[in-house]
């Protein structure tokens, strides 16, 4: 019997396989003529990197996450498949 924890990062995979084949689907279908709208997106994040400077120690934070309409629904296909098992 699966436990919560479990479940919890079966979901997260299904999840996140669903957000790139969705991407990847949206990115492709861009660029075709009758299903540009799937690969409409938002970028949001840090556009220019945060440097943290300690005389000893550089580090960099950068993170910036672009999401398409295809990723929305690879999440929600991924979500149903989920809910099947």
């Amino acid at each position: 019997m699966a436990t919560k924890e479990k479940n919890f990062w079966i979901l997260l995979v299904f999840i996140l396989s669903g957000l790139v084949i969705g991407g990847l689907i949206g990115e492709i279908a861009s660029r075709s003529g009758g299903l540009w709208w799937l690969g409409y997106a938002q970028e949001f994040g840090l556009s220019q990197p945060v440097t943290l400077d300690l005389s000893i120690l550089k580090i960099t934070f950068g993170f910036t996450v672009k999401i398409n309409i295809s990723s929305i629904l690879g999440i929600g296909i991924a979500l149903l498949i989920y809910r099947k098992l």
